[in-house]
């Protein structure tokens, strides 16, 4: 009985924490959907909108440092704010490569903190080489096709190796988050690889025009963002519970 009562109490525990992490979360939701109303084709470059913009990934970065603590800071609280700031300077397309350059350095925050003890996996099955394998294709492949289209702007001279450099960088972030085996957060990095391979070939004209391309772009984002945030969360709850397992 003992032993029941305390699986009992540890799924009300969860159970409780999942509640707690849905409500601190509710002002992320709401800031998402003041976005997406405010939002429309034709919604000029300002700092009301890089605000509103910006606004759902500061919160989300709030959550995380609330439930994780200054550890965090150093790892997706960071690239939470490293984000953001992308996300502002992306609202001015002359900071294309200002913003690339924010998001680079959330990416690589992010691969350092999915090597982190608490991410360490406990074992590295074989077939995980395959996927890396896949995801490092995918990479490259995207990079190939997209490099004819970069040429032709007039900033080649930096974007070339600039968009190459970031797609390895994200390639080798959504690697690690292969290597973490939460499945929140390889969901996560996924997404986040889909939402900017679909506005890279918005931007450099490698597609035709889609009628709810930015729709399609800030879904997936805001989604990718929330899954790491949630899976870092997650994650460290789970160190602390094997910390108290230990020690009992």
């Amino acid at each position: 009985m003992d032993i029941l009562d305390t699986h009992a109490y540890d799924r009300r525990q969860k159970r409780n924490l999942s509640y707690a992490l849905f409500v601190s979360l509710l002002p992320f939701f709401f800031a998402t959907a003041v976005y997406f109303y405010l939002w429309t084709p034709n919604s000029p470059a300002s700092i009301m909108t890089a605000g509103v913009k910006a606004t759902p990934i500061l919160l989300l970065a709030a959550v995380v440092l609330t439930w994780n603590g200054g550890q965090s800071v150093l790892g997706v609280v960071g690239g939470l704010v490293f984000s953001a700031i992308g996300d502002i300077c992306l609202v001015w397309p002359e900071l294309f490569i200002h913003g690339m350059g924010a998001f680079a350095v959330a990416h690589l925050l992010y691969s350092l903190t999915f090597l982190s003890a608490r991410y360490a996996p406990s074992s590295s099955p074989s077939w995980l080489r395959f996927l890396y394998l896949i995801l490092f294709m995918v990479g490259g492949c995207f990079y190939i096709y997209i490099y004819p289209y970069l040429q032709k702007d007039k900033d080649s001279g930096l974007l070339v190796p600039g968009v190459g450099i970031y797609a390895m960088l994200i390639t080798i972030m959504g690697s690690l988050a292969i290597r973490t085996r939460h499945p929140v957060t390889l969901l996560g990095a996924l997404i986040f690889m889909v939402s900017d391979i679909a506005l890279a070939m918005q931007v450099f004209k490698a597609t035709a025009d889609l009628e709810h391309g930015n729709s399609i772009v800030m879904v997936t984002y805001y989604l990718a963002q929330l899954l790491i945030a949630v899976g870092d969360i997650k994650a460290v709850g789970e160190e602390d519970d094997f910390s108290k397992w230990k020690r009992s």
